[in-house]
């Protein structure tokens, strides 16, 4: 059964506007390029049935295609309780990534958006991601840049920042991330389409975003390096470098 591409997408505006990460300003501004990145990937049609696994709270998906049915597939059981999760046409099911509890071709697209970076056994993420996709649909992921990424990007900010070992274990993260080459073996051929988010000038708010400081000290930092993180913001290109990748690949 070929995709029937009948839900579109959110307007890029109305989409920033909801950003779950809140600040979208200071704290939340790289989340907001993470956003956009995506945006910029994802099909302005899609079928109504969307699987976004590892959704956790944010309900990203949803704010992305708001007349699709979303199902958020999570291992934390917890997160049935967030508001996003409990909303009109958003489902949550608690359950493992490597082995889905769905059949065959049930939904339209899969969306993971920073999860395969959590996942010891990622390579049976994928092969769950393709066998639940209807043929014609479409798979959206984003990921760390193996290469790119660092924490603290600017070793300036080091005596203010916690360990970078420290944040992959407060995150959970079982890997630093992915190459294109990498992800495109995983998924079994080229990605249909590719980007990247915060670029090195937005590396800066992110850095300051996750340090030790205390949050009115954060804001001030964030205000000292506006002009560089806005220019970073207004600078950023689809064909852009960045220590993210989003990437879609159509089947």
């Amino acid at each position: 059964m070929t995709t029937d591409r009948n839900v579109a997408i959110s307007g890029l505006g109305d989409f920033l506007a909801a950003n779950p990460f809140g600040s979208s300003f200071t704290d939340g501004l790289y989340f907001r390029d993470k956003m956009r990145a995506i945006h910029r990937l994802s099909p302005q049609r899609t079928g109504a049935e969307i699987l976004e696994v590892g959704g956790g709270r944010s309900g990203l998906t949803k704010l992305l295609y708001p007349g699709a049915h979303v199902t958020n597939l999570d291992f934390e059981a917890g997160f049935a309780d967030a508001p996003c999760n409990r909303q009109p046409g958003q489902s949550f099911v608690a359950g493992d990534a490597t082995d889905m509890p769905f059949a065959d071709a049930s939904f339209d697209m899969v969306t993971m958006f920073d999860l395969l970076e959590h996942v010891p056994d990622d390579a049976a993420v994928a092969r769950e991601t393709l066998r639940v996709l209807r043929p014609g649909g479409t798979v959206l992921v984003s990921t760390p840049d193996r290469l790119r990424w660092r924490y603290p990007y600017y070793r300036v900010f080091a005596p203010i920042c916690p360990r970078e070992e420290t944040l992959f274990e407060d995150w959970g993260h079982v890997r630093r991330g992915y190459t294109m080459a990498e992800l495109d073996a995983l998924f079994g051929r080229p990605a249909a389409a590719t980007g990247a988010f915060i670029n090195p000038w937005l590396a800066v708010s992110h850095d300051i975003a996750f340090s030790n400081l205390p949050r009115v000290l954060r804001l001030g930092a964030h205000a000292l390096a506006a002009p560089i993180s806005w220019y970073g913001w207004h600078r950023n290109r689809a064909d852009d470098a960045g220590t993210e990748i989003v990437a879609r690949w159509d089947f």
